[in-house]
């Protein structure tokens, strides 16, 4: 992977600023997520915390009636409600916490909706199968299993051994960036560098992570209109991280503790107040 470039702390600090006198909720940037499902109404609350946790100011929740109440039991800030996309969205969040076998009609249809707006998609999990064709620019999330069903769906054949070179070629298909996670997370958008991130801990090989992902990348893609998203996402993976160190006591050579994925949605602003500092 030597063709790959390592995403670093100084990268990172470049897509995170103090807040001023001058900022609003507005100008911090508005989140809006449509995730989770009544059998995984968990992964909503975790992505709702993390875009909030990760400096968002604003973050609008739309889904099922059962989800949306319990992101706001943990998150009373959040705006929720059965459709919330007919307001300003500087960036959505899809797809975490859901079973494509089990979407409806309704829920298809809003999904397309979202993907066919201006505002830039982080596409996770369950909302994986709608990313081709998508007119909306957009992130695609996948572990190794979801990356290996998205090629097979893309028709492209056996990967060759060589991981930046397999994250190019879903790109270039796809029509949009990838972030392929693992241990070491590999992000590319069509016809860009690929670039690195290293997890930095074995601690973040939990459930839930994915979603409390999928938030931080809300929320910096939000917070930086324009910029490039392979960029914004390399630093969202980066943040993830190293908040998962600080969550698990991983430092100067201490191994750490167990942690689960809450636990590294709550590190988030001592993660950012460490790259800002």
């Amino acid at each position: 992977m030597s063709d790959a470039r390592e995403w670093s702390r100084g990268d990172t600090a470049r897509y995170f600023r103090a807040g001023t006198r001058e900022d609003d909720k507005y100008s911090r940037g508005v989140v809006g997520l449509r995730t989770g499902s009544p059998a995984y109404p968990g992964a909503a609350v975790l992505g709702v915390e993390a875009a909030w946790r990760s400096g968002a100011g604003f973050v609008r929740f739309a889904g099922a009636q059962r989800v949306v109440d319990a992101v706001l039991a943990r998150r009373p800030e959040t705006v929720g409600g059965p459709d919330t996309g007919r307001t300003r969205i500087d960036a959505w969040v899809i797809g975490s916490g859901t079973d494509p076998a089990d979407r409806s009609e309704d829920e298809a249809r809003a999904l397309r909706e979202i993907l066919s707006g201006a505002a830039p998609v982080v596409i996770d999990a369950g909302a994986l199968d709608l990313a081709p064709g998508a007119r909306a620019p957009f992130v695609v999330t996948p572990h190794a299993g979801e990356f290996a069903r998205l090629r097979e769906r893309l028709r492209i054949g056996p990967d060759d051994g060589e991981p930046t070179d397999d994250v190019r070629q879903v790109a270039a298909k796809l029509g949009g960036t990838v972030l392929r996670k693992g241990a070491r997370t590999l992000i590319a958008a069509p016809g860009g560098e690929v670039l690195a991130v290293d997890a930095g801990t074995g601690w973040l090989a939990t459930a839930g992570t994915g979603d409390v992902l999928a938030g931080v990348l809300g929320a910096v893609i939000a917070a930086n209109p324009g910029a490039p998203l392979a960029e914004a996402a390399a630093s969202a993976a980066w943040i993830h991280g190293h908040a998962a160190r600080i969550a698990a006591g991983v430092r100067d050579g201490v191994p750490g503790h167990p942690i689960v994925a809450l636990d590294v949605a709550e590190a988030l602003p001592s993660a950012i107040a460490d790259v800002l500092s």
